[in-house]
């Protein structure tokens, strides 16, 4: 399977690392089988849009980056002293405070993904053995989607006295007065969301346990000084697990497909002109069935193309989930506006009242767009008579 994946990615191709983002983004759409098949060969989603000619701007600024890892280093300054802190205001759980040079950070360092992942789940078994406190700054934990491991990278894993585990995510957005945008705490918590999965099944091997609760680490007001609030992630967790367990595993995706297709950009020499011709690449992505929402645009570098793609061929999808999910059978717009016209044509025709608006055909979504064309032509036709009227005198 490594190797059908490499061919798909390209032989010379290095692998996109697939981060805990990505994951959650992956399953808020398990359905969407182009997506996964392309995170699990790990090819690079933005390169490959920008080939199609249809990039998105997708991800954070340079200086959203710079900026985030500035606050990062500041709020792990000091051996993490000032996040433990913090972790203890907000746990109130009776545990011992921790004591300034007391806490445990061991060295992570090791080759390769799954060298350093092995030598997380080391240090987390002696860290909780050691009945401590201890700080893992960025450990490494891997997450098996779809048949295809993913190494995943939290900003940091604090291990408590009795043995549990808190995961810490450390965000750029401020915290204003305790409390921040909800939209970005809730995608900050279904990232947080994916670490614990992960750390779940090295947690049942070193016999400890997961919090539920995650340390959410942000700028106070405007300033620069780290302040944080717990956050449970127990919706997120269920969420995510049942969504991941939905992913058809790549093996099947990937059968399905012809033996010879393959995302390689044939890149030059210089690493970044593409060479392959576009309606070559544009095949094989068309090759795999996408399930296009919205919301991809947030949260996958191919949700532009996608996006032009459904509306060219009329679908629903464009309009979102709700739509689509209320339209039952209907799956094109050229299919709805037939289905309201129906009604419309009966209008022309001379049938009108309320008569007009009961249901005729048996399909839910057909009668209400009919009764809504049929409402819709009583609304305008008592408005245009006042206007005809006045128009006459």
């Amino acid at each position: 399977m490594r190797q059908r994946l490499a061919e798909l990615r390209g032989p010379t191709t290095t692998p996109h690392p697939l981060d805990a983002r990505a994951l959650a983004a992956l399953a808020a759409n398990p359905g969407c089988r182009r997506r996964a098949l392309l995170d699990g060969a790990g090819v690079d989603k933005l390169a490959l849009a920008q080939a199609l000619g249809a990039p998105g701007s997708f991800g954070q600024s340079q200086f959203a980056h710079q900026r985030g890892n500035t606050f990062e280093a500041r709020a792990k300054a000091d051996g993490g002293e000032a996040l433990m802190r913090l972790l203890y205001e907000r746990l109130r759980d009776g545990s011992p405070a921790p004591e300034p040079g007391t806490t445990a950070v061991p060295d992570l360092t090791a080759f390769g993904p799954q060298g350093r992942t092995a030598r997380t789940a080391l240090a987390l078994r002696e860290a909780t053995e050691a009945k401590g406190w201890a700080l893992l700054d960025h450990p490494m934990v891997s997450l098996d989607i779809a048949g295809s491991p993913a190494f995943l990278e939290p900003d940091a894993v604090v291990v408590h006295p009795d043995g549990s585990w808190t995961v810490v995510e450390i965000k750029s957005f401020p915290m204003v007065d305790g409390s921040a945008d909800p939209a970005k705490v809730g995608a900050a918590a279904r990232q947080a969301a994916v670490y614990a999965l992960a750390l779940e099944r090295v947690a049942a091997q070193a016999h400890a346990r997961v919090r539920h609760e995650v340390l959410l680490v942000c700028p106070k007001d405007f300033s620069n000084l780290p302040t944080a609030e717990l956050v449970d992630v127990r919706k997120q967790l269920a969420v995510t697990r049942r969504q991941l367990t939905r992913l058809t595993r790549i093996e099947e995706i990937a059968a399905a497909l012809p033996e010879d297709l393959t995302f390689d950009l044939r890149l030059s020499d210089d690493g970044r002109t593409v060479t392959r011709p576009v309606d070559e690449l544009m095949a094989a992505v068309e090759a795999v069935d996408a399930a296009y929402a919205p919301e991809c645009l947030s949260a996958c570098e191919l949700a532009v193309h996608c996006r032009a793609r459904c509306r060219a061929a009329g679908g629903v999808e464009s309009l979102g989930r709700g739509v689509r999910g209320e339209l039952g059978g209907l799956t094109t717009v050229e299919a709805v506006l037939a289905a309201a016209l129906g009604e419309a044509e009966a209008e022309a025709e001379g049938v009108h009242g309320t008569d007009s608006l009961a249901p005729t055909t048996g399909d839910p979504a057909v009668d209400a767009l009919r009764r809504a064309a049929a409402l819709r032509a009583e609304a305008l036709g008592a408005v245009r008579a006042p206007a005809e009227e006045a128009v006459c005198r």
